[in-house]
């Protein structure tokens, strides 16, 4: 599915200022009701019960997650947590915050339409701002995609989109939690140009639940699992589109579904230096050759995660929702 068989996507004449690729801030929030998701458990495949109690579970997945934000810290990457309110509901999930909001340099706020219950009341929207407007950026405007009840026209953030912000393209995989008219009308609504739709199957023939375990696309790096895209033309199309402005290292349905080799992000530094923020068993389900390639794009910061990764059925990228709003230098 293409823009040329939809010409009333065709994007709005808006003027934008350039967003960059890298963002040098994130959102993490704390996992302090970490758990196995039931409601997500049925389609996600990641996920796996570990024979531990369940403080236990939790424990170690605030752990990682200490240890994880101190390391991007101390590698120039401003992160900003959102802690759990008081009085707030448990959301097992809300370690994987990327999924329900973006930010845009036009100081622009969206928050999507979720596919499970438990997971739509992560959407802490106040609490949000409040964090990001003590840090000084700057909102202009909080946009619902769809509205807060939808169940159907879900489109779960950067879980599904994976954006080549230069280009004004986003690639995307069909599945429950991303519906192709929702995506062409957050397209519309962001003035993209290019929309790479596509279908996916891992290694049992089961749609891949979100693109980015599959799919990374940096500044001038990108990873894909070019494997997952069954229909031909479909992955010519994605991988000539990315061949041709990125250097794209190659995974295999092992390294998504053993590795979480896709769910990785190029970010920077306060400094400008690019980072690749990864696990460390995404780390070592890198060839030394890819890793090699790795190292020529960013400084590769490895986060220890095995619990958050078993039992969340997320990795690293899931983990960080980036910052792009306007920051008030004072």
């Amino acid at each position: 599915m293409g823009n040329q068989n939809l010409p009333w996507i065709q994007p709005l004449s808006l003027n934008r200022p350039a967003q960059p690729q890298l963002a040098r801030a994130v959102v993490m929030v704390r996992p302090v009701d970490f758990a196995f998701n039931e409601q997500t458990g049925a389609d996600n495949v990641f996920q796996h019960r570990l024979n531990l109690p369940a403080a236990a579970v939790t424990a170690q997945a605030m752990a990682e997650f200490d240890t994880m934000t101190r390391r991007l810290q101390d590698h120039g990457l401003r992160v900003m947590v959102l802690e759990k309110s008081p009085d707030g509901i448990p959301t097992p999930d809300a370690v994987f915050p990327n999924n329900w909001f973006t930010t845009s340099a036009d100081g622009s706020l969206h928050i999507y339409p979720m596919h499970t219950p438990n997971r739509r009341q992560e959407r802490r929207v106040e609490e949000l701002a409040r964090l990001l407007l003590q840090h000084d950026y700057q909102i202009n405007q909080i946009s619902w995609v769809g509205h807060p009840w939808e169940e159907e026209l879900i489109l779960e953030g950067t879980g599904v989109m994976i954006f080549d912000h230069a280009r004004r393209r986003v690639y995307a995989a069909r599945s429950q939690r991303c519906h192709p008219l929702a995506l062409y009308r957050y397209a519309r609504l962001r003035g993209l140009d290019d929309v790479q739709l596509f279908d996916t199957a891992d290694s049992h023939g089961v749609p891949i639940y979100h693109s980015n375990v599959m799919m990374s696309v940096g500044q001038d790096i990108a990873v894909i699992c070019a494997d997952s895209l069954y229909q031909p033309e479909q992955r010519q199309r994605v991988l000539a589109a990315l061949e041709s402005t990125h250097e794209v290292i190659h995974i295999s349905h092992e390294q998504v579904e053993q590795h979480f080799c896709g769910n990785i992000l190029q970010l920077a530094a306060q400094d400008g230096t690019p980072l690749l923020a990864m696990s460390q068993r995404a780390w070592n389900g890198f060839t030394p050759q890819q890793q090699r390639v790795l190292e020529r794009h960013g400084q590769p910061v490895v986060n220890p995660i095995p619990t958050i990764e078993a039992v969340g059925g997320g990795s690293c990228r899931c983990m960080l929702a980036e910052v792009f709003l306007p920051r008030l230098e004072h």
